[in-house]
């Protein structure tokens, strides 16, 4: 149920339509959509020169139904709890307003907050918004920066594919061979019908005729018609292979990089995705690339091949019969231009909708045991169902539009042959042509015309590598918003001391965390105790550095975390997690020490030893650990930072 049966056009003329006269102006308004009892209900809240307006819908319209006066000793603060936001006006510190609503709308209550801030400081400049999609800053209220709205709107070009060529440059020299092949299995390819025209008009037609038949010439023209064919197989399986290694490296390079960058992506990046969407784009999306690459841009460039060759051919026998042979192909041409646009959003749009689907598997199959729990089966089986029918529907578009596009190519080849024979016989019968001529021709139409209906169908499948081709360098194109230093400090001894100096921060516009100062010294224990969403988790990710801070600063030792290598910082780091997380396998092949273990026998036997205590060994270890606790629930993390020898 859609909470906003009116937009904001409405509500801005409401609220000036209740103006006090001309130089009253709007300075901001928001939308807010819960009562004061919490229920949903469509409203708004506006700020003038002059006051707050309170908006409400009576009898369907948009009215004013309270306001407050601006004041010079009031304060406008926004808070939020439980997934809601709350805006008060206090003045001299008593309430005299509150307005509630979800924290999805609380970018442009945060704006109006910024507005009157602005009033109050005299100040022209704007605040700004962070994008949702990327968290950079905006200077307006919008969700998505420009960048996020074109990358979401725009259709996948063909001309991404290009991209691919950072793969596959390292094989330049055997696609070059592959190349190289496709070209002289092509021309292998062309030789059989060249050599139908002596057989015809040399030897068979006058045979008819009463002549003798020259059986030795019969024998070569037949070896030759024999050598050709088993040139081109040769020449084809040479290409074939030779390329398919090729696409098959090109692929497993695209997936190893895609996974690494993957990797190096900070939470809030895997925050905004879907698992399911994910696992699609590395696997499914990488395996149809490598199909194209392997299968179908091979055939296209074997077409393009045939038929530039086939076109030369004809033209060397007779132009006149050439021309009328490249009838079709305008029309054709403009088909394929027509139709390549339809299907390249259709089948971008069928990817993201199959994503849905993988999405639903990636929730229910980790979580199988709380599905069962609370017998949950036939939900989970529905939207299963949903999503699969959403699925269908989409791809139904995109099967209409190519059912169509396929015959029609067919069809307009089948009357170019018919063309091509009427006027065939039309030039035999004006002895223009020998029979032996048109004979070729015909042989080398029908392959011209095979190969084109061929290279028109391998327009859906380029327009699906281009959708996936899309879908992977979006994520490539990602940077982490929690970046490398390019000269990063080396943390040589680390004596455990954290400073957080006014830390912020926030989940895109939502302000988590504002301006917390701590100073924990080596060794100490402390506890942080608060309620749901209060922000204790988020001070240990902040912590390990899982997410930057939007303000201020977190020191270990005096140093900003943010001038440590990402890695180097987290070495000296621990961390038990709130929720246990099993790695398929067992524990020697998931555990990192007992892959150390196995690589030989010395460090097996070191590493069977009793580790030293700090007071045997004389280690200086600095521990600061985190407890975290909310209700009746006791939730630990653990952080350690130790500065022991190498050969403790």
């Amino acid at each position: 149920m859609n909470p906003h049966p009116i937009g904001a056009e409405s509500w801005t003329r409401a609220a000036r339509a209740h103006f006090g006269g001309p130089d009253e102006t709007l300075l901001g308004l928001a939308e807010t959509d819960l009562d004061a009892h919490r229920q949903f209900s469509p409203g708004a809240v506006a700020l003038t020169t002059r006051r707050w307006l309170t908006l409400r819908l009576v009898d369907g319209h948009a009215r004013v139904v309270s306001e407050c006066p601006l004041s010079a000793s009031g304060a406008a603060t926004l808070s939020d709890h439980g997934g809601v936001g709350t805006l008060d006006w206090l003045v001299e510190g008593k309430l005299q307003a509150r307005w509630e609503f979800r924290l999805g709308l609380q970018p442009a209550v945060q704006l109006l907050v910024d507005a009157w801030s602005r009033l109050i400081a005299g100040e022209g400049a704007q605040v700004s918004a962070h994008c949702r999609s990327c968290d950079v800053e905006l200077p307006t209220g919008e969700t998505l920066c420009e960048d996020c709205a074109a990358a979401d709107e725009t259709p996948p070009s063909t001309l991404t594919l290009l991209r691919l060529w950072r793969f596959a440059r390292p094989y330049q020299s055997r696609l070059l061979l592959g190349f190289g092949l496709t070209l002289a299995a092509t021309a292998a390819t062309l030789v059989p019908p060249y050599l139908t025209m002596p057989l015809m008009d040399k030897l068979l037609i006058p045979y008819q005729n009463g002549q003798d038949l020259d059986k030795r010439l019969v024998s070569l023209y037949m070896l030759g018609l024999l050598s050709a064919a088993l040139l081109g197989w040769l020449l084809g399986w040479a290409r074939t292979y030779v390329l398919a290694r090729v696409s098959e490296r090109i692929g497993a390079d695209l997936r190893t990089t895609t996974f690494d960058h993957l990797l190096n992506q900070s939470l809030s990046y895997f925050g905004s995705k879907r698992t399911g969407d994910l696992m699609a784009r590395i696997g499914a999306e990488t395996d149809r690339i490598n199909v194209f690459l392997s299968l179908h841009l091979l055939d296209f460039a074997t077409d393009v091949l045939m038929i530039g060759m086939t076109a030369l051919v004809l033209f060397s026998i007779n132009h006149w019969l050439a021309l009328v042979t490249l009838l079709p192909l305008p029309l054709i041409g403009y088909l394929i231009h027509v139709v390549r646009d339809r299907l390249r959003r259709g089948f971008e749009r069928a990817d993201r909708i199959w994503s849905e689907v993988t999405n639903v598997l990636a929730d229910v199959i980790p979580g199988i045991r709380v599905v069962k729990a609370f017998a949950q089966e036939g939900r989970e089986s529905g939207r299963f169902r949903a999503a699969n029918q959403h699925n269908l529907e989409v791809n139904d578009r995109v099967n209409k539009v190519w059912s169509l596009f396929s015959p029609t190519v067919t069809l307009l080849t089948e009357i170019g042959l018919l063309v091509v024979w009427t006027f065939g016989i039309w030039q035999v019968s004006n002895d223009e042509i020998t029979v032996g001529v048109l004979t070729a021709f015909i042989a080398y139409i029908s392959r011209f015309y095979t190969r084109l209906d061929t290279m028109s169908r391998i327009v859906s499948h380029t327009q699906k590598a281009a959708a996936g081709a899309k879908r992977i360098f979006d994520i490539l194109d990602h940077q982490s918003n929690v970046p490398e230093p390019a000269q990063p400090k080396s943390l040589p001894r680390v004596e455990g001391r954290i400073e957080l100096e006014q830390v912020g921060f926030r989940y895109g516009n939502r302000q988590v965390i504002r301006k917390l100062s701590l100073d924990i010294r080596p060794g100490e224990m402390i506890g942080l105790v608060g309620h749901s969403g209060s922000g204790k988790s988020t001070l240990v990710n902040l912590m390990c550095r899982f997410y930057d801070v939007s303000e201020g600063a977190i020191r270990l030792d005096g140093i900003d975390v943010r001038e440590l290598a990402v890695a180097d910082y987290r070495r000296h780091i621990g961390l038990v997690l709130q929720e246990p997380f099993l790695f398929f396998g067992t524990i020697a092949e998931t555990s990192p020490t007992a892959d150390r273990m196995r690589r030989g026998p010395r460090l097996s036997r070191r590493r069977a030893r009793p580790m030293p205590t700090s007071s045997s060994c004389g280690c200086r270890t600095a521990t600061t650990r985190w407890w975290a606790s909310a209700a009746n629930r006791c939730r630990a993390a653990n952080a350690s930072a130790s500065a022991s020898p190498a050969r403790c």
